[in-house]
């Protein structure tokens, strides 16, 4: 049997019809650059979201970038994040000119450790950008009361937490901003790139509508130095698609999620992931720790299984962010879960059967 680590075929096929008339619809109006299925999706989502505006833009790290770029952020500044993480949320810090500060993580839930967070604020600190990692959100409410006692802003990264929850509040109601990137594999994937920023601040909204459209609200009337960041409108109509299913593929996750969990809950040396009593998980990533990680992935390979790495090398070790001065030991369960997390294959039609082959591989290998 083989067991790829997402089948993005198979959510194509249960949808192909919707797509193809959705599709039609944009190369009949020729509305290939932003326009009115970019519109119509942004309200979609922002509804989704419970939150009043949603800025479409061309990817994740663009969301992240603008949005920084929107709250002022630049030169000298600071802004507190984590290690383990997509290197984009760094990326975006850096792009503003401002320094990428790391607190560690969790033990349990691997999102930011909200404890560590107070020791790393100081007076050039301007934001914190919790990141809600493999579909949970992090603990929100003391970041938020930590950031309103010192002024700060709190821009989410929800790259991988379309509709996930916590305490029964949405990604997308909670920060100052909060950014979601819809590359192909997310829980809501485009085909192609595409991002968006969700927010409640008009303001902030209006200023990212004219970031991400050459510094115009206008056309020619440049107001600010901005960027080509927009949205196209085969992906704002892709996308408006796909969220109308996107809360039964997310309970189809937390389905195969609670299969996992069961057959893997006696096999030694494997840790699952904890699903926090704040949140509502919605398994972008299932990921399991394991010693001997490499060896197991090369075995389950041989068996068909094809699963992932996210992520071996955290940010603050990364080339491109050497001249930080931080070393090994920096961030100690950041860095010792980059060398034990292994992601299983994880999409909302991964059959029962597909999920116990590869738990069945898993003891086989785990106990030899």
């Amino acid at each position: 049997m083989k067991v790829p680590f997402v089948d993005l075929r198979a959510q194509y096929q249960s949808i192909r019809d919707e797509i193809a008339i959705a599709i039609q619809r944009v190369l009949e109006s020729c509305a290939f650059a932003r326009g009115p299925f970019v519109t119509q999706f942004e309200k979609e989502f922002a509804s989704f979201c419970k939150s009043q505006f949603a800025v479409g833009v061309g990817s994740g790290t663009e969301s992240l970038w603008l949005t920084l770029l929107a709250l002022g952020v630049g030169k000298g500044d600071e802004v507190i994040t984590v290690p383990n993480t997509f290197i984009a949320t760094a990326e975006a810090i850096s792009l503003c000119g401002a320094k990428p500060v790391f607190v560690d993580i969790d033990n349990e839930t691997y999102t930011m450790n909200p404890v560590l967070l107070e020791a790393d604020i100081t007076p050039r600190t301007k934001a914190i950008i919790p990141v809600h990692l493999f579909g949970q959100m992090a603990d929100m409410d003391p970041i938020m009361e930590l950031a309103k006692a010192h002024g700060l802003f709190v821009v989410e990264d929800s790259c991988q937490a379309h509709g996930a929850e916590y305490k029964g509040r949405p990604a997308g109601s909670i920060g100052d901003a909060v950014c979601f990137s819809f590359y192909p594999g997310k829980n809501l994937g485009a085909y192609g790139e595409a991002g968006a920023v969700v927010t409640n601040n008009q303001e902030l909204a209006k200023k990212i509508k004219t970031l991400r459209d050459h510094g115009q609200l206008e056309k020619y009337q440049h107001m600010m130095i901005g960027w080509n960041a927009r949205m196209d409108g085969l992906q704002g109509a892709v996308l408006s698609v796909k969220l109308k299913h996107l809360s039964e593929w997310n309970e189809a996750r937390r389905n195969n999620a609670k299969v996992y969990d069961k057959l893997l809950a006696n096999i030694d040396g494997v840790v699952t992931p904890k699903e926090a009593d704040y949140a509502k998980h919605v398994y972008h990533i299932y990921a399991i720790r394991i010693q001997n990680r490499n060896k197991l992935i090369t075995a389950l390979a041989d068996k068909g299984i094809q699963c992932g790495i996210h992520y071996p090398i955290p940010i603050h070790l990364q080339g491109a962010y050497c001249y930080l001065g931080l070393e090994k030991n920096s961030f100690p369960i950041a860095e010792r879960y980059s060398q034990e997390l292994i992601s299983l294959p994880m999409f909302p039609e991964l059959t029962k059967e597909q999920t116990k082959y590869v738990v069945r591989e898993i003891k086989s290998l785990t106990a030899q």
